[in-house]
């Protein structure tokens, strides 16, 4: 599971880190969240607009802004090339699946552009 969720930390930050949208719009993108994922957790650090770090290994008291918090049949919905009704966005999930926004929703609502992109 550590190697998994490792290449996925890998590819997250080279795929948000070469994304011309976000690179566009995100001099301002900086702060840090967590996916939690039943099993895995990661807190993504963002500064700029570029991935600064993925801890794949968090304490219970690492810092973050704001959590997303989905059982992992959600999260493999949202990774579908067209994800089914519900699973397009994370208001509606929170709205209609088990997904949870939790944390400082201002920060969440301060950078959801680059967030959702």
């Amino acid at each position: 599971m550590n190697s998994d969720l490792n290449s996925w930390a890998k590819k997250y930050e080279e795929l948000t880190n070469s994304d011309e949208t976000i690179a566009a719009m995100a001099k301002y993108y900086s702060c840090s969240f967590m996916f939690d994922m039943e099993k895995a957790k990661v807190i993504i650090e963002m500064h700029d607009g570029k991935v600064k770090n993925i801890n794949t290994n968090p304490g219970p008291l690492d810092p973050y802004d704001f959590a997303l918090r989905a059982s992992a049949n959600t999260w493999k919905e949202f990774s579908q090339p067209t994800p089914k009704p519900m699973y397009h966005g994370i208001w509606s999930a929170s709205f209609r699946k088990d997904l949870k926004i939790e944390g400082n929703h201002l920060i969440l609502m301060k950078n959801l552009r680059n967030f959702t992109v």
